[in-house]
Formats: structure tokens, sequence, C-alpha cells
């Protein structure tokens, strides 16, 4: 019995131990393609000027750095077609532009040339109301004994409107990202919500509020789907391909990942009390 249980013990032990081999599978690595981050975001009280869009590409599964793309030409233009450079900084990939001038309602396309190819895409530049108000409520969640927050806005009547909420906490590293629109709202004031169920007391919020397009709607809509499936941010490299608004014209098979927007966002900080 005693010689048992030690086979028993020692086959247990056996498989405890080859359970923490770590196991390198063979993945196929695809060319890698151009990710364009070409978020142009417009803070109520600000200028706007100041714009950033950064070029990378798609790497292998086991690749622990992004590459970045250098000595590209990036342009934004109106529909005036006045257009605005975009300039390498220090920080290869990021090109800056310091005098944007950002017009809502207005069109604007994206030109990105690189490596012999050339991108290009065309987004409206969408309007969003103020934030009015954050109200905490003490007895939210299912379990009514959770910490919540709902932060109110006035939608505006007779159009639809197309919205991104943004919340970031300071108890989680990630933020939690949700898209909106005012089918059953229009025209009246509505709100967002926080989805941490782990708020406490002195626990701090970034609330952001992005006005958006149609189209970027479905595009985030399918991207914060799978994000939330896997665990993750709607901007962080996906586990499927999700194409954007932005073309090869040099290759249309060839393309790039990303989405070209622009959005006026309001952005208010709340402390839990």
């Amino acid at each position: 019995m005693k010689k048992l249980t030690l086979y028993i013990v020692l086959f247990l032990a056996i498989i405890s131990s080859s359970c923490e081999d770590v196991i390198a599978l063979d993945l196929n690595t695809a060319p890698p393609k151009l990710v364009v981050t070409a978020a142009i975001n417009w803070k109520k009280g600000t200028s706007g000027k100041q714009q950033k869009v950064t070029l990378t590409t798609t790497t292998g599964f086991y690749s622990t750095e992004i590459p970045r793309v250098s000595q590209a030409t990036v342009t934004i233009k109106n529909s005036n077609n006045v257009v605005f450079n975009f300039v390498e900084s220090a920080v290869k990939g990021e090109y800056i532009c310091n005098n944007f001038i950002p017009v809502l309602d207005e069109t604007y396309t994206l030109t990105v040339i690189s490596k012999g190819a050339t991108y290009t895409a065309t987004e409206t530049l969408k309007p969003v109301p103020p934030i009015t108000e954050i109200i905490q409520n003490d007895k939210g969640g299912f379990t009514g004994d959770q910490i919540e927050i709902k932060t109110f806005y006035m939608d505006p009547a007779n159009e639809t409107n197309y919205y991104l909420y943004k919340y970031a906490y300071s108890n989680q590293i990630k933020s939690n990202f949700y898209v909106d629109y005012d089918e059953f709202f229009n025209g009246n004031k509505f709100f967002s919500i926080s989805q941490n169920d782990e708020l406490k007391i002195g626990d701090k919020i970034e609330v952001t509020h992005y006005g958006i397009s149609k189209p970027y709607y479905n595009y985030m809509n399918i991207l914060v789907t799978i994000s939330s499936n896997s665990g993750g941010s709607p901007f962080q490299s996906p586990p499927a391909t999700v194409k954007g608004n932005i073309i090869n014209t040099t290759n249309t098979a060839d393309f790039p990942l990303g989405y070209f927007s622009l959005s006026e966002v309001d952005v208010k900080n709340y402390t839990i009390q």
C-alpha cells in the first residue's frame, strides 16, 4: 500500500512538472501590413492645432517589439485643399502637425506615402455635446452594492449622433471603451456608464466622450466586441483582421490596418467619494 501511494505521488509530480513546460508553436508569419493610427481628436476648450499620426507594421506573434515606419510622407487635406503636413518627430514612426485647423463637420482626406505605396482615407470631424454632470450611485451593479458612475450630456435633437465612450480608471491598467448612438434617446438627456465593478473611495476616473461618424461607430463596435471577448483593449492588436477606412491606392489587395477618424471630444475627471 505504501508503494502504491509512492507511485501515485511520483506520477502526480511528473504530470505537474510537465504541465509547466513551454511549447513554442511554429506559426506561419504573414507579410507585414502597415498599421495607421490616425485619430484626430479636438478636445473642447483647446485649439486642436497639435495632432499626431503613428505608423507601424504588424509583426510575428512572438515578437516583443512593434516595428515603426520611418521616412513616410503624411498629410491631411481639408475640403478647401488646405494641406497640413505631419513631420516625423524624434520618435521614429510618429508624425506631428503643429498647425492643424479643426472645423466641425468639415471633411478631411489623409494621405500616407510609404515604401512606394500610397494610402488614403476620407472622414468628417464630428461634434460631441458637452458633459453636463457626473453622478455617483453607491447602489449600482447587478448586486446593488457596487459604485456606479453615470456621465450625462444632452443629445442634439432631430439628427442621428454616434458616440464613443472611454473610461480610464486609476485602479486598473486598461481603459474601457464602448459605442452608442441615439436611436432611443434622440434629443434627450442621456449618459454613459462606468463598467468597473471594483471602484472604491479615492479611485480616480477620466471620462472621455467622442463624437464619431456612423462608419467609425460600425468599425469600433466590431473592435470593442472582439476585444471584450478576448479581455483586451480595442486599440491592441485584434485577434482578427478588421478592415478600416484606409485604402491602398497602389495595390488595393494589400490594405492597411487602422482607421482615420476625426472627433470633437469632451473630457472630465472624477474622484470616487
